[in-house]
């Protein structure tokens, strides 16, 4: 054999390893990884259930690869890069590398991969992020003081804002956590946002088999034994939007979770009030320094005439609390989920009530 052909054979047999050394692995549990939400943590990888979770790395360098597993079909994700170019990404029911981010300048970056759809329609598995091994990962920088948590219903996740078509699509694809008036509210202030949001819930009964105060705990939003920590993150606003559901369920005797929850008779105002006050009052448990918003809106429960705002007062004015308050958004008085115009406009709404009543 002569010197060139034995040349040849070594660098095929080293090849893989060249390969290998020419990329830089930063697992899902490296310190420059910054997550934001409720994330479980497994052996090997995050798990990303809930709406407006998100993962975030800076960088100096031109690009970077994620590698995911989604455990459905449905889940969406936004791709941010510096806080301005955005693209949607379709995660896989494969293990699959993903670019989320190449040809860029060679200076620093700041990349966010954020939960565009919400925990039902499945959770996605983070391994880690891959990229070229000159790339130099950077310490993110220190984290604002000021938490936000959303508790709220599909108002709250973005279902459907992005669906022009009038149909009112369930499908993934068109909702957008991160343009809904919580995640805009919390990027106005610069906070650390926590979003616990399910389409179709209520405090007293859902369209499904979970309320509220059987969600609102817990880490997995699929296992009743997986329990959050409140300890880990302690919001300085809390804010509410729930009882869009309940306004109309609790008119629906028929509907096997009416008669699940009530039998044949509808609550009364007394019990009403008694629900969303109990549920308050567990938060406020949790939380016993945050300012607590307990919005509702803009869709039909705050229509004129509606007596579901006058339950929310009512059960507020009875604890007394300084820090506890009302706000209810504007009746946007269109069919369907607000879109992205209406999201917009209740986060306006929003901040301005916060700016003038809280100080944090």
């Amino acid at each position: 054999m002569n010197r060139r052909s034995l040349c040849v054979i070594v660098l095929i047999c080293l090849l893989p390893e060249a390969i290998h050394a020419q990329t830089k692995w930063i697992p899902y549990n490296d310190k420059h990884i910054r997550y934001e939400g409720r994330i479980a943590k497994q052996k090997d990888a995050a798990v990303l259930s809930w709406s407006g979770t998100s993962v975030t790395i800076y960088f100096k360098g031109t690009g970077i690869t994620a590698l995911l597993k989604d455990l459905d079909t449905a889940t969406y994700y936004n791709v941010i890069i510096d806080d301005k170019t955005i693209w949607k990404l379709h995660a896989e029911p494969a293990k699959k590398s993903y670019a989320l981010a190449k040809g860029l300048p060679n200076k620093n970056h700041k990349l966010q991969l954020f939960k565009r759809s919400e925990w039902y329609m499945g959770k996605t598995l983070f391994y880690g992020f891959e990229t070229s091994s000159n790339t130099v990962i950077l310490s993110p920088p220190l984290l604002s003081k000021r938490k936000i948590e959303f508790y709220g219903n599909s108002i709250t996740c973005g279902y459907a804002m992005e669906d022009s078509s009038g149909r009112d699509s369930r499908d993934g694809y068109f909702q957008n956590n991160y343009l809904s008036f919580a995640a805009i509210t919390a990027r106005h202030f610069n906070a650390q946002y926590h979003c616990i949001a399910r389409s179709g819930i209520g405090i007293m009964i859902s369209w499904d088999s979970l309320i509220m105060p059987e969600l609102y705990d817990r880490l997995d939003p699929v296992d009743p034994h997986s329990k959050w920590d409140f300890s880990k993150y302690t919001p300085d606003v809390v804010v509410i939007d729930l009882f869009q559901n309940d306004c109309w369920l609790t008119n629906m005797p028929a509907h096997p979770q009416f008669k699940y929850r009530f039998g044949n008779t509808a609550p009364g105002n007394d019990y009403i009030v008694a629900a969303y006050q109990s549920f308050i009052t567990k938060l406020r448990a949790k939380y016993p320094k945050a300012h607590i918003i307990c919005a509702l809106g803009n869709m039909d429960a705050t229509r004129e005439g509606s007596p579901w705002p006058g339950y929310i007062q009512q059960a507020v004015a009875q604890l007394h609390d300084a820090k506890m308050y009302t706000h209810f958004f504007k009746y946007k008085n269109t069919p369907g989920h607000p879109k992205t115009s209406e999201q917009q406009a209740m986060a306006v709404s929003l901040i301005d009530f916060i700016e003038k009543k809280i100080k944090w």
